[in-house]
């Protein structure tokens, strides 16, 4: 099966607008994240999913300099941009990924991906945090395209169109859900860039990581955060936006 990972990324965030180019070390967040899903070696293909707006050009230049794939479409229709693009490149299956989350482990979305294959088709859609113990930031969702068509087709309601997956994991009685979890409730920790201070934190996290290891896991990442209890506080207060906000 042709399994695609397919990135949604856009400029115009309300709270931390076009947080995606920030630059680390040199190197903007978009391309930390490109780097780490390139490593997700089940995955067929990696997606942009941008949109047609004027202001996501910067996007598309990284993605023509990394020599990356991109899809625009809508800006608010995200729903209709996963479609568009997972149709663009003929996906059997769609992994979701947001490009708030930089530091996402391969391993994680790997683990993931062999999750669904390895018990294919018992389930319409997996993810990480249907009941979450992975921390934010680590998330990520399969859905076969079969799923993903019904949801393009018959969702109807803004949030549900805006973030893609309700319409599937809200119908529990129509769709069969399945959940990986972590072995530690590690919930706790916030690793997504939506503000000022998540961008401080992955920041801190990638100046001390990344130029001894430029692979590092989640394990090295808890690690850090156990020898440094203060990172923790730079964006503790920050409170994770809910389906319909």
């Amino acid at each position: 099966m042709n399994t695609a990972i397919i990135v949604q990324a856009r400029m115009t965030s309300t709270r931390l607008p076009g947080k995606i180019l920030l630059p680390v070390l040199g190197k903007s967040l978009l391309e930390y994240q490109l780097e780490r899903l390139r490593r997700v070696h089940s995955a067929n293909e990696i997606i942009i999913a941008t949109t047609k707006n004027d202001t996501d050009q910067p996007v598309i230049d990284l993605c023509d300099r990394l020599g990356a794939r991109y899809y625009r479409g809508p800006e608010d229709d995200v729903l209709a941009r996963y479609y568009g693009a997972a149709t663009d490149c003929q996906a059997d299956v769609v992994v979701r990924v947001t490009a708030d989350c930089p530091i996402i482990d391969p391993a994680v979305v790997e683990q993931l991906i062999a999750f669904y294959l390895a018990r294919y088709p018992q389930f319409d859609y997996v993810s990480n945090c249907l009941e979450s113990t992975y921390p934010i930031g680590m998330d990520a969702e399969v859905i076969p395209m079969g799923v993903l068509t019904q949801a393009y087709f018959e969702a109807k309601s803004k949030p549900d169109r805006e973030h893609v997956t309700p319409f599937i994991y809200r119908h529990p009685e129509r769709f069969r859900l399945g959940n990986v979890a972590y072995r530690q409730n590690q919930s706790i920790h916030r690793w997504t860039v939506d503000t000022p201070e998540d961008f401080a934190l992955i920041s801190r996290i990638i100046e001390k990581l990344y130029p001894v290891n430029p692979n590092f896991n989640f394990e090295d990442i808890l690690q850090l955060m156990a020898v440094n209890p203060n990172f923790f506080d730079i964006n503790c207060t920050i409170k994770q936006k809910q389906y319909g906000e």
